[in-house]
């Protein structure tokens, strides 16, 4: 963790790194377990203002056809019209249109996540996770962070429902973001 008056040495822009960066979900599935999965294609930029952190920004950029929950028959139905909707939509898009000092180490960002054509405004908290100089010579920043949506209020309704009660897939989904990103120079 970092004390605040370091924050201003963190102004700057910032790749996120997809090769050291995770963009994941988890949903429950039958009523008993949890599915987690991810999205192994992603870009994302964003420019932090360390001295006023409101003037910072950020844009992520997934591509929806990269789902992965380790299961080809279930990547194979979520890429469909039941749920992504792939081909139509090839893309889930977050763009931020507000960051929040929460705290010493943590920031609410809000922002437009589009999924399936549908845009709502969504608050993500992120924690900082640290700075580092990488092997490379790269100066590195890490961010973690999570949040709830209804996967109805993006047109995602697909369920089917069990004999024991409840349905097959929960309508809560929880956003995962794991980020590491590389200032640029």
């Amino acid at each position: 963790m970092t004390s605040a008056t370091t924050y201003p040495q963190l102004t700057g822009e910032y790749t996120i790194d997809g090769a050291h960066s995770r963009i994941g979900f988890v949903a429950r599935h039958a009523m008993v377990t949890k599915v987690r999965g991810s999205f192994n294609e992603f870009e994302g930029t964003f420019s932090l203002n360390g001295d006023d952190p409101a003037k910072s920004s950020a844009k992520v950029v997934i591509q929806t056809k990269s789902i992965d929950t380790r299961n080809a028959d279930r990547d194979g139905h979520l890429r469909t019209n039941d749920f992504l909707s792939c081909d139509e939509h090839p893309t889930i898009t977050f763009t931020s249109t507000s960051i929040n000092q929460a705290d010493e180490a943590s920031f609410d960002v809000t922002g437009d996540l589009t999924i399936k054509g549908v845009t709502k405004t969504v608050t993500i908290p992120f924690s900082y996770e640290g700075t580092a100089k990488d092997p490379f010579g790269n100066d590195r920043v890490g961010f973690e962070g999570s949040t709830a949506i209804n996967r109805r209020d993006y047109g995602v309704s697909f369920n089917a429902p069990l004999e024991t009660g409840g349905v097959l897939v929960s309508d809560k989904v929880t956003l995962e973001f794991e980020i590491s990103a590389i200032k640029s120079a």
